[in-house]
């Protein structure tokens, strides 16, 4: 994972995500001891539109990380115009 990476992160990341998240990394946090194959990384959690609304530190097993690529906003409904006559 590199800085700017958008990854989804579920229960298979850690028990913590039972409700998925969708976080941009910012890094990964080489200086903190882990367990084989755990890793953490600081990033802001995204909203639903993929604007940052918290930043956070999280320790995942790496290979329950999913790239992802970044949420999208849903498109606007297009107003048909009124026919008149």
């Amino acid at each position: 994972m590199k800085a700017g990476d958008v990854i989804h992160l579920t229960a298979a990341a850690s028990v913590q995500f039972l409700r998925p998240i969708f976080v941009r990394v910012i890094r990964e946090l080489p200086e903190r001891h882990t367990y084989d194959g755990w890793v953490w990384i600081e990033g802001y959690q995204l909203n639903a539109a993929g604007d940052a609304v918290a930043r956070r530190e999280l320790y995942v097993v790496r290979a329950g990380v999913r790239m992802q690529a970044l949420p999208t906003r849903p498109a606007k409904r297009r107003r048909r115009p009124v026919r008149i006559g």
